[in-house]
């Protein structure tokens, strides 16, 4: 049986231009959010970039020392600083934005989505243009999967009591699930694909392991954010007209 809470060694190896391209990406990302007025899905974003750069450099490079940054095989703090500020910020708000769209059922989200992915999928390949691949980072999991398994098993625990005592309309679990789990796998995978995680023996238990824990962990609590969040305001921070 497999044991989802046991060690593994995310990897990825990438260029400068691959940073340089996915910034720009980012950037036009959010604008294009600012000029569809999805205000609530900027800020959300905004705040998954900010919480998974607490978590990747707070945590896991300055408490847990399991994060690893390396350029041209030396480690420097400024670059892994720099390194894990656009990492976090990259994957912070595309998964954020990409969650937040999926449980609101956008009107648009079919386009969101593939926005979203076809730049994940297609990226690495345009900055492929520069064979270099001078920045490395890896992290250990063993001292925080443990922890993810109880914060998952917690989170739909609480939904599932939530449907079976609640009067209210039940929250389909397995929507939760699909989009918990393709929003990890879809960037897991194209960084499989793309040789930015190298092939390896442990690439499937990665990619299964990841997909199934590190995001999908926080949808019950995000559904109920945005639940509460949409009880008030619309998605342009207006104040929800009450009948």
């Amino acid at each position: 049986m497999l044991n989802i809470l046991t060690e593994i060694t995310p990897t990825r190896n990438f260029s400068l231009t691959y940073i340089i391209l996915d910034s720009i990406f980012i950037a036009f990302f959010c604008i294009l959010l600012t000029v569809k007025k999805r205000y609530a899905t900027l800020l959300w974003s905004l705040l998954g970039g900010i919480l998974y750069f607490i978590v990747d450099y707070g945590y896991f490079h300055l408490i847990s020392h399991s994060r690893i940054i390396t350029y041209q095989g030396n480690q420097s703090e400024a670059i892994t600083f720099w390194v894990l500020l656009w990492m976090s910020m990259s994957y912070g708000i595309t998964n954020f934005a990409f969650i937040w769209l999926a449980l609101k059922k956008d009107k648009y989200l079919k386009e969101w989505l593939l926005l979203i992915i076809l730049w994940w999928l297609i990226a690495p390949s345009i900055a492929s243009i520069d064979t270099s691949n001078p920045v490395m980072t890896y992290r250990t999991t063993g001292q925080y999967h443990f922890f993810m398994g109880i914060l998952l098993l917690i989170g739909y625990f609480i939904v599932i009591l939530y449907n079976i005592f609640s009067k209210q309309a039940k929250i389909n679990l397995f929507h939760l699930l699909l989009i918990g789990i393709s929003v990890q796998f879809a960037w897991e995978f194209s960084l499989l694909i793309n040789g930015i995680r190298p092939l390896n023996e442990a690439s499937l238990k990665t990619i299964i392991v990841n997909s199934l824990l590190e995001t999908n962990l926080g949808l019950p609590y995000m559904y109920f954010l945005q639940k509460l969040f949409f009880k008030h305001y619309n998605e342009d921070f207006t104040k929800l007209k009450r009948i």
